[in-house]
């Protein structure tokens, strides 16, 4: 099972948090604080994996990414294959690449919303949905879609406008 997904800077500023398992929002903060000081203290040349025991609890990997300035985390227990999950971390990537033509840190803080729904549609309770892009990609702009006739229904004229007639 996935245990969480998170996107940080490279100041440890955390851009995008979603965890599967219930942690209070202190206990959220700490995590992700002690996980920058993982990343942060790694050295370049070393794996990409690491186990995260002590944080998630027994049997708890990490698998992370960095892409420019952001890094990407996937936690998962044993049950879950690294090297899947870092397929799937790709698979994250390449839709937002394709959502927001090469996607960029300020796309994920003023995009927010959209970047959780992608999530929701490649993982959702900690289990994978969906592994494939263009898939995920179709689901989220049918979503948007739906929300802008929505939002057009809603619209209704201001009562300035009624008292004119």
């Amino acid at each position: 099972m996935i245990k969480g997904v998170i996107l940080m800077n490279d100041k440890g500023k955390p851009r995008l948090a979603k965890f599967y398992d219930y942690h209070p929002a202190e206990k959220q903060q700490e995590l992700i604080r002690r996980l920058y000081g993982v990343l942060s203290s790694r050295a370049e040349n070393v794996s990409n994996f690491v186990k995260v025991d002590s944080l998630f609890g027994p049997d708890a990997r990490l698998v992370y990414k960095t892409y420019a300035t952001l890094h990407i985390l996937f936690i998962f227990d044993s049950l879950e294959n690294e090297l899947a999950m870092l397929d799937l971390m790709q698979v994250f990537v390449e839709t937002m690449d394709k959502c927001f033509s090469n996607v960029r840190e300020l796309d994920i803080v003023f995009n927010f919303n959209k970047v959780h729904a992608i999530l929701d549609e490649i993982i959702l309770g900690g289990q994978v949905l969906e592994t494939s892009s263009s898939e995920v990609v179709k689901a989220v702009e049918e979503i948007y879609k739906m929300e802008r006739a929505a939002n057009s229904i809603m619209a209704v004229p201001s009562i300035t406008s009624w008292q004119g007639r």
